[in-house]
């Protein structure tokens, strides 16, 4: 396949305290396609945040190569990197962010005001079901309704690559799935290439290819031939 949106090669990411060396990636070669939902499956420390974050532009790995598209990441300035972050990614992280004093629409605003082509926040809010609560503040809303605003702020300024870290770890298995649902509709209908971590194996079966990691490594790579929809997800 060549419609890859990211590529890494020999991705490694090293932490140093003292004379203490941690390898959260150790080596990794890997593709993201386009409008692919893919879940990178792995416990605890197995370095599929630390890649998510580098393939997002949050963090820089110590040694390799990350591209997205034809452009690569790894020699960019903190300014392009801050450019690329704004233009090209959305990010959904397990705790929602959201600014208590704001509205759902006002915290979905916030983003389609300095987005380069947004959609409007009634648009993204209605992506995510929550068009009759755009005017609720946070503490008004469910955890998962939360989330959905997150999402909804998150693909507002309609991003190529939605990169999501745990967004159901907080989450009950009722409300994970409508959050699930959430993210398998905006992967359908706008195409966004979407990126899901989780320790959950069972979401596994929603994605079009799963990514599994440990130790810092990628141990394998499996395609869905049937994907199921995130409400047919046995917790």
């Amino acid at each position: 396949m060549d419609n890859a949106v990211f590529r890494t090669r020999d991705l490694t990411k090293i932490y140093r305290t003292g004379e203490v060396e941690v390898r959260a990636l150790n080596g990794v070669d890997s593709e993201l396609y386009e409008g692919e939902m893919t879940v990178l499956l792995g416990p605890s420390g197995s370095g599929k945040s630390t890649y998510l974050n580098i393939v997002g532009g949050l963090d820089r790995p110590t040694s390799g190569t990350v591209h997205f598209k034809d452009r690569e990441l790894t020699a960019y300035s903190e300014r392009k990197l801050t450019l690329y972050r704004r233009d090209h990614v959305g990010f959904v992280f397990q705790f929602y962010n959201l600014i208590p004093s704001l509205t759902a629409w006002e915290n979905v605003a916030l983003v389609t005001e300095v987005a380069r082509d947004p959609m409007t926040p009634d648009e993204a809010l209605a992506l995510v079901d929550l068009g009759d609560r755009m005017t609720h503040f946070p503490a008004q809303l469910s955890g998962g309704e939360q989330q959905r605003v997150a999402i909804a702020r998150a693909i507002a300024k309609q991003p190529e690559v939605l990169l999501c870290d745990e967004p159901t770890g907080a989450l009950d298995s009722k409300t994970g799935i409508l959050v699930l649902e959430a993210l398998a509709k905006i992967n359908d209908e706008l195409g966004t290439t979407t990126a899901i971590i989780t320790h959950n194996a069972a979401i596994q079966e929603i994605a079009h290819r799963v990514i599994s990691f440990i130790d810092g490594k990628i141990s394998q790579v499996q395609v869905n031939e049937t994907r199921i929809k995130p409400a047919e997800v046995v917790w």
